[in-house]
């Protein structure tokens, strides 16, 4: 009568959380799924997935995720270990550490910014060229 669920990609499946308009939630939250914040977030968010700010979402406090999408308001530190994409309409301020940036004209960024990508890969660049020098 009842299955056991024997498809293993069906059971990993990531859920999309949402935090609604005209929702606050003070405090921490930390999940593997991907965040839409369309309310009010003030604290710190941890994911290993996507975190979506909405144009009328606000976030205060610490935010890290692989990626994000930002729409609404930030402020605080975000760390993004891919790619944070900003939008037209988003407002961000504080630090932001991050993999790959993508800001569309009319955004308001003002933030102190640090690609760690870019660091490894010329880091990397580096230690290939003094190893060509020594062996040439």
């Amino acid at each position: 009568m009842f299955r056991k669920n024997t498809n293993p990609e069906k059971s990993n499946v990531m859920e999309r959380n949402v935090i609604a308009k005209n929702t606050t939630i003070i405090g921490d939250i930390k999940s593997d799924g991907d965040f839409r914040i369309d309310g009010t977030l003030e604290g710190s968010l941890k994911t290993d997935g996507r975190v979506i700010i909405g144009s009328d979402g606000f976030i205060k406090g610490k935010v890290e995720a692989t990626n994000a999408d930002i729409e609404g308001k930030f402020s605080g530190e975000l760390l993004v270990s891919n790619t944070l994409t900003i939008k037209a309409t988003a407002d961000i301020s504080g630090e932001v550490i991050i993999g790959k940036l993508s800001i569309e004209p009319g955004a308001s960024f003002n933030a102190t910014c640090a690609m760690k990508g870019a660091i490894k890969e010329l880091n990397s660049d580096n230690d290939e060229k003094r190893l060509s020098e020594k062996t040439a």
